[in-house]
């Protein structure tokens, strides 16, 4: 079933305008066609609608009869959407929109992300915002842009756009979890310069592949020991390097990403092919059993291609090999006083070399401030120590958990009410906008909750449809109970 029975879905509030957005492209940095869309959504249904300085809309609609008097609520999601698709997928993210297909309770998109994270929850603010016959408190509704790569549209934000005193954000991905907190983070690239050389006479030209990983949310997903296709090249070389020469390297794509794809190209001297050949062989075999239970799809491979024009000289691959080998990836610590949270991770988000640079970057998250420093240095003693020059950027706080929030007491006895179970209260190791928000506007009573969503950030990104169902509920529920002001 395709994009048109998507549409049919219950609730249709929802999924019609879920549907409307797929339909744009709207990769972070790249939002002018989706703000320009929310705009004149807005001002079609004749409500207040600004765009701020960085880009952010925002849209106001008043309290429906006899909600007046309740406290006003910003309902927030992100615009942007990240752009992953299989490497045999013929898709251009510039100028199409997302291929949507149904799968027993998911809908999922056709070699490509979804878009779920976080367009459903913009959906969502959609179809309050156009309903007639919802109850609600006077509502500002906040699309923020760039959340993706950087938070820099929660970031840019100033304060005096809001007046709202609770914050409902609608991007977490369980619907049973209600989050109270999340990790900050912060960009850690480390770049070098090298001098390539000719590759020699008498050799032979091979591109190594890693393909076939799940990937996943660097954030929620960093816990469960997917392959990262960074890693295991590097694994790959490491295991032959004295075997061949570098030419060029590029693995991964998106910082918040765990990386899927690796691909290096190669340069072999004949004498050394036999060798070679058998070594790969042997390492591409350990590392598919040791990754089958969790990795079941991973592909290693090593094809001839055409020549290559230079080499990294030894110095450089040596230096390369052991910085990524060594670097931290995955979870640093767990958090001591919330069960089953990660305080700290690194992911090894992607490498390049290519024109006489090798760049590795990385999204260092955590929870605690201490943490998040303690990793950011480790990894820059781990790569300065290779020559490589390293800087932080993309700094954003975390949400500190409070859990005599008042929103919260609402939503945890609307969800029991609704469900007849209780909802569990978590923070998460992903980063949402709400501490960032927060910091512009202190005071404000925040929380997070969605449908679920699974594989958010790779093709494998589905969406629960009774689970949407589940969400809209909830969420209508919660505007109705909104405390009163004062």
């Amino acid at each position: 079933m395709t994009e048109s029975a998507v549409k049919e879905l219950d609730p249709k509030d929802v999924w019609e305008n879920f549907a409307a957005i797929n339909a744009i492209p709207r990769a972070s940095k790249k939002e002018e066609r989706i703000i320009e869309f929310m705009v004149e959504f807005g001002k079609n249904l004749g409500l207040e609608t600004t765009v701020d300085p960085v880009g952010n809309v925002i849209i106001r609609k008043p309290a429906t009869p006899g909600m007046e008097n309740r406290k006003t609520v910003v309902m927030q999601s992100h615009l942007d959407m990240v752009h992953q698709k299989n490497a045999d997928s013929d898709f251009d993210f510039e100028n199409e929109g997302i291929r949507m297909f149904i799968e027993g309770d998911w809908v999922k998109a056709d070699g490509t992300t979804l878009g779920a994270d976080n367009g459903l929850g913009v959906a969502a603010i959609m179809g309050v915002l156009s309903s007639s016959s919802i109850a609600h408190p006077a509502l500002e509704a906040l699309f923020t842009i760039d959340e993706e790569t950087g938070m820099t549209g929660a970031q840019g934000m100033e304060p005096g756009y809001l007046e709202g005193e609770i914050l409902l954000n609608l991007d977490t991905e369980e619907d049973d979890e209600i989050d109270i907190g999340c990790a900050g983070g912060i960009d850690v690239t480390a770049i070098k310069d090298y001098q390539a050389v000719e590759p020699g006479k008498n050799v032979k030209f091979y591109r190594i592949s890693v393909t076939g990983l799940q990937g996943g949310h660097s954030g929620m997903d960093i816990h469960k020991g997917l392959g990262n296709a960074n890693k295991i090249m590097n694994g790959i070389l490491v295991q032959i390097r004295n075997e061949f020469r570098l030419s060029s390297l590029e693995g991964g794509s998106l910082r918040n990403a765990i990386p899927r794809e690796s691909f290096a190209d190669i340069v072999i001297p004949a004498e050394n092919l036999e060798t070679l050949m058998k070594r790969f062989e042997e390492v591409a075999l350990i590392l598919k059993k040791s990754f089958a239970d969790i990795e079941p799809n991973l592909e290693i491979k090593m094809e001839e291609k055409d020549g290559l024009e230079e080499v990294l000289q030894i110095q450089d691959q040596d230096a390369l090999l052991d910085s990524v080998g060594q670097a931290l990836n995955g979870v640093y610590k767990m958090s001591p006083e919330i069960p089953d949270l990660v305080e700290a991770s690194n992911n090894i988000a992607k490498v390049t070399v290519k024109d006489g640079t090798m760049k590795i970057e990385c999204l260092t998250r955590s929870s605690v401030e201490e943490s998040k420093n303690e990793v950011q240095e480790l990894l820059r003693a781990n790569f300065e120590k290779k020559g490589f020059e390293v800087s932080f950027s993309g700094s954003y706080p975390g949400w500190s958990p409070n859990g005599n929030s008042p929103i919260l007491k609402v939503l945890k006895k609307v969800y029991t009410d609704l469900f007849s179970k209780e909802p569990k209260v978590v923070a998460c190791h992903a980063g949402l906008e709400c501490g960032i928000i927060g910091s512009h506007y202190p005071g404000m009573d925040m929380i997070s909750f969605g449908p679920t969503i699974k594989g958010a950030h790779s093709p494998d990104e589905r969406a629960s449809i009774t689970s949407v169902k589940r969400f809209w509920s909830f969420l209508l529920e919660i505007l109705k109970n909104v405390p009163s002001k004062n």
